[in-house]
């Protein structure tokens, strides 16, 4: 990430709504506008490819889920917050990934400027990809500070997404038992 260009727009946005960014609050804002992105946008470098990697083989072939991922992200469209949970599931193919690979491959992708809506295949499409399962789901639950703190302002709406591959897209049963061990 460019630090520097990072703080000279954060300058320039606190110019532009009429503050004075040399006043005692202000001084450092742009220094920690920017260390805040390195953090929250850590994504933009990352790859679910390392999180994936590291597998155990398995006999195992019933549903693995990990669920109630809490996420934060960065709508692209205003650069505002939404936040949610994940849940996450796959039907293992001879190998299975640690847990907490799981919840760092939602982390790889909540850390970018995102739509919850590609964010929610992205993650599916990288367990496809990274762990060849016979099948991958993943349901994302946001609030979207876009539809909370401006514009329709409707607090505590939620934006549910889903994407389903290979069996969860073809077995119905399957997908409803997913649905229902969410609800759990």
């Amino acid at each position: 990430m460019d630090e520097k260009k990072i703080m000279e727009g954060v300058l320039l946005l606190l110019e532009g709504i009429g503050e004075d960014p040399m006043r005692e609050g202000l001084r450092e804002t742009p220094q920690r506008v920017a260390r805040m992105y390195q953090e929250i946008f850590a994504g933009m470098a990352q790859s679910a490819a390392q999180p994936l990697s590291k597998t155990f083989h398995t006999q195992q072939t019933d549903m693995v889920l990990e669920k109630d991922i809490q996420f934060y992200s960065a709508c692209e469209h205003h650069l505002l917050p939404f936040y949610g949970k994940a849940h996450v599931a796959y039907v293992p193919n001879g190998k299975v990934a640690g847990l907490s690979k799981l919840a760092r491959t939602v982390e790889v992708y909540a850390k970018r400027p995102q739509l919850q809506e590609r964010m929610t295949a992205q993650i599916a499409d990288a367990l496809m990809e990274h762990l060849q399962p016979e099948g991958a789901m993943v349901m994302l639950e946001a609030e979207h500070m876009c539809m909370t703190m401006r514009g329709i302002k409707k607090p505590g709406s939620r934006t549910v997404t889903y994407a389903a591959r290979g069996v969860f897209a073809d077995d119905e049963a399957l997908k409803g038992r997913f649905f229902q061990m969410v609800k759990q």
